[in-house]
Parts: C-alpha cells; sequence; structure tokens
C-alpha cells in the first residue's frame, strides 16, 4: 500500500492547490470567512473598499450578512463568473500537488500552526447519531443549507474556511511539518486586511523529492498513532468500535453543503472520483497554545431585558439580579461558578446576571429555549463572536440599536461564559453534535481567511 493509499485511510486527499500567481502583492487577495461579521455590513462595505482595483476572494463568496437579500442568486451567479474569470484570464499560478503549512499571527495571538489539506467526504457526515471518521462538533441547520450548496453547486473552485481539529496532545505533527517546511523559502507571506495580523505559508510538495517522502511518511505516522488511539480514548464502550480523527471545528455549514452536492453529484454512473467528493480545509491542533475557545454570544431581537428575562426564568434553580456596568457584567459572567451556568443580558444600558443549577456546556440548556422562542421565524437569533460587538449591538449606554436596517427594532443581548477547550472530542464522540454556535475559535479577527483554492471540475 502506497503512502498516499494510507492516507486516504485516514480521510485524507493529497489536493492540487491554485494560488495567486502574483504572490508578492496579495493584500487584496484574502477575506475573512463569510459567516463573520453577520450583523455588521459596514465591515463588509470597508472590506470591499479594501480589495477594490485587484483580483480578490471577496469577489467569490457572499457575506452572510447578505444571504437574506434579494439579489442572492445573482450574486451567486457573478460568483461562478468571477472564478472562472480568474482561471481564465491567468490570475492563478500552475496547481501544486500537496500540501501547506502555515504560520498565522492574529492581534491575539502568534504563530497559530496549520495545515491545508483535501478531506474525503465520504467519511464525513453531519448528523447527529452518526459517529464518522470526521465529526461535526456543533449541530447543523438543515435549512441554512440550501444557499449555501447554490454557492458550490457548479462553481469551478473551491476556496477553505471549514478548521478541522486534531487530538495531538503531544503536539508533534504540526511543528514537527514545520521543521520540514522551513528548509525551504515561504511561497506566500501577506498582511491581512483590516488589522486581522498575518499569514506566511510554504508548501509541502507531494511528488517525488526528499521533502515529499519525509512529509508523508511524518503524516501516515502520526495520523495511524491518533487513529489507533482514538479506539477506546472517548466515550466509553458504545463508541469504542469507531475511531474519530477529526472534529470540525469551524466551517460546520460549508462542510455539511459540500457534503450535500458531493451526495448529488456521486449518484452519477462513473462520478466516485470526482473533485467534489473532497473538500480542501485547514487542520490544527486543538492542543496549539495559539488557539483559544471563545464563546459565540446570542441577540435576540423583538424583546427587551425583562422578556429575555422571563424567557430563561424556567431553567432550573433560575436566579437573576441587576448590575450596574458592562465591565461589572463581564467580570461575573467570566468567573468560575462550579457546575452552574452565569449569563449575562444586555440591553439599552440596563445589565442583569441569571444563574442556573444546568450545568454542562453553556449552550446546551439555553439553546433549546431560543428555539423555541424564534421558532416560527429564525431571524429572531443571531449569533455574535466578539463581546464588544454584541454590547454596541445591544445598545450599551443606552444607545439605540441603530445598526438595525429600520433603525428602531429591539434587540437585547445574552453574554456566554468563558468556554473550555479540554474534553471536547470526549464530549462530542459521547453526545453528538453540541447545540448549533457554541464555541468560536478565537475571536472574528482571528477566523481564517480565504487565500488558498482548488479546481472542482
Amino acid at each position: 500500500m502506497s503512502i498516499n493509499q494510507k492516507l486516504n485511510k485516514f480521510g485524507l486527499e493529497v489536493p492540487s492547490i491554485l494560488l495567486p500567481a502574483e504572490l508578492h502583492s496579495l493584500e487584496k487577495w484574502p477575506v475573512i470567512a463569510c459567516d463573520q461579521f453577520t450583523q455588521d455590513r459596514d465591515y463588509w462595505e470597508k472590506a470591499k473598499a479594501a480589495a477594490a482595483g485587484a483580483p480578490s476572494t471577496l469577489n467569490m463568496i457572499i457575506p452572510e450578512v447578505f444571504l437574506s437579500d434579494s439579489n442572492v442568486p445573482q450574486r451567486i451567479t457573478d460568483i461562478h463568473l468571477s472564478m472562472k474569470k480568474y482561471l481564465d484570464s491567468g490570475v492563478f499560478s500552475q496547481p501544486g500537488k500537496g500540501f501547506i503549512y502555515l504560520e498565522r499571527d492574529t492581534p491575539y495571538q502568534k504563530s497559530r500552526r496549520g495545515l491545508i489539506a483535501a478531506i474525503d467526504l465520504e467519511q464525513y457526515e453531519w448528523h447527529p447519531d452518526s459517529r464518522p471518521l470526521i465529526r461535526c462538533t456543533e449541530g447543523t441547520v438543515a435549512e441554512r443549507l440550501p444557499p449555501r450548496m447554490d454557492i458550490r453547486r457548479g462553481a469551478p473552485l473551491e476556496l477553505p474556511h471549514v478548521l478541522l481539529l486534531i487530538d495531538d496532545d503531544t503536539n508533534s505533527l504540526l511543528p514537527s511539518l514545520g521543521e520540514i517546511a522551513k528548509k525551504s523559502a515561504p511561497v506566500y507571506k501577506t498582511p491581512l486586511m483590516m488589522d486581522s495580523g498575518q499569514v506566511t505559508g510554504w508548501f509541502l510538495n507531494s511528488e517525488n523529492n526528499n521533502q515529499a517522502s519525509e512529509t508523508l511518511l511524518l503524516m501516515e505516522e502520526k495520523l495511524h498513532e491518533l487513529y489507533n488511539r482514538s479506539f477506546g480514548r472517548y466515550g466509553g464502550a458504545e463508541t469504542d468500535k469507531k475511531p474519530f480523527l477529526f472534529a470540525v471545528g469551524d466551517g460546520n455549514h460549508s462542510l455539511a453543503a459540500a457534503k450535500g452536492i458531493w451526495n448529488e453529484i456521486k449518484t452519477s454512473a462513473g462520478c466516485q472520483n470526482h473533485p467534489c467528493r473532497y473538500a480542501l480545509v485547514e487542520i490544527e491542533n486543538i492542543y496549539d497554545p495559539a488557539i483559544q475557545f471563545e464563546p459565540i454570544h446570542r441577540l435576540v431581537f423583538d424583546a427587551d431585558i425583562d422578556k429575555v428575562i422571563s424567557l430563561l426564568s424556567v431553567l432550573p434553580d433560575f436566579s437573576s439580579r441587576s448590575v450596574n456596568s458592562a465591565l461589572e457584567l463581564s467580570s461575573i459572567v467570566s468567573e468560575p461558578c462550579g457546575t452552574n451556568n452565569r449569563f449575562g443580558i444586555i440591553s439599552n444600558g440596563r445589565y442583569a446576571v441569571i444563574e442556573t443549577s444546568a450545568s454542562g456546556i453553556a449552550t446546551a440548556c439555553l439553546q433549546p429555549l431560543l428555539d423555541n422562542y424564534a421558532s416560527d421565524n429564525p431571524h429572531l437569533i443571531d449569533y455574535i463572536h466578539d463581546e464588544k460587538e454584541l454590547f454596541r449591538l445591544s445598545g450599551e449606554g443606552g444607545t439605540a440599536n441603530s445598526h438595525l436596517l429600520d433603525g428602531s427594532r429591539l434587540s437585547t443581548g445574552i453574554l456566554l461564559p468563558p468556554v473550555k477547550k479540554s474534553g471536547l472530542f470526549d464530549t462530542v464522540a459521547r453526545l453528538g453534535p453540541l447545540p448549533r454556535k457554541s464555541f468560536s475559535m478565537g475571536h472574528s479577527a482571528e477566523k481564517r481567511f480565504y487565500l488558498e483554492c482548488r479546481a472542482l471540475s
């Protein structure tokens, strides 16, 4: 069995990666993941201005803040046209067969390591009862998939913002790949727009040379170790027979959309090795010191602070009290509270802390109540990645909710407590996906930027 075949056992495929030909001037090319700043159209207008005048990945995505607009079908058509234009007009250099090892500096952390690779969607599933090799960590909302599938369906290119996690507690795979990669010069190094740090990437060629042999052997050896160790490591006897190698840390819905398109294609005769069987991702180690888990806060529309407190009052051993300031609220919510859960409530300059004896990850008790409130209109709830942004959108200091289109719609923020990343694999193995939007890998500015591409046809 060849090394490539052994990698296939672990759900990996060596991709052919497309990079811009003008690698010396990349500043306008990378753009942050589309599922960020979902209540901030101004951010995306600034990104549009920053990317103007040059090829940019912004022309190949739809930021989620615009998914409810009436012109989405035309935007999808324009995306496919931009992709084709970039392919036909020499924007890309010739594809390279291999991986990219990268290091990302953010405003908060330095040298977060990653590896760009392709995964086999046959070894991934998002349905809650499934236990595949590659597992989603958060609940997937089927209703959110159609527009994402429409973008991928018929697209000549894919751009990854999916982050996969490995449970490498020795933190040995990615640093070792970095040592191999850094024997050569970087293939790209660029600052990232909107003060989001910088990223540097080194190409790990998979063709026949010494670097390729060293890279593939190292990957096979380490992944084999993690694969075998996953039997019996998580969740007790009922999950011992099912290996668990990768957890989707970010981009759950994008990967689920890719799976949906592959399911459509694979029913055709002779399509078992179609490029859409695979998806480009970045692999990171959950134990990387530069990876910090952040809560994803909730924004509740058409409800004031009293209504939200009443909504949550059915939680077990519920208590509520007012506090005087945003600073005090943030401090209280961030403090440990044993097995209990604690939330902050913010609306137009009013602040309250609620506490409940409901244990486990905070979203487990919170999300069902919010889903019930928004049962007829999912747009009544939004998911906000940064604490500062949540306070702004909730009208901190009595400011009117002027960020909304009608300038008057009421919104109340729910501040979630910190998230521990330890135990994620074990929890997902035992219980399946967490409630959707349970955590974020870092702040919004730390999210993956689109940069590498792969042909889908």
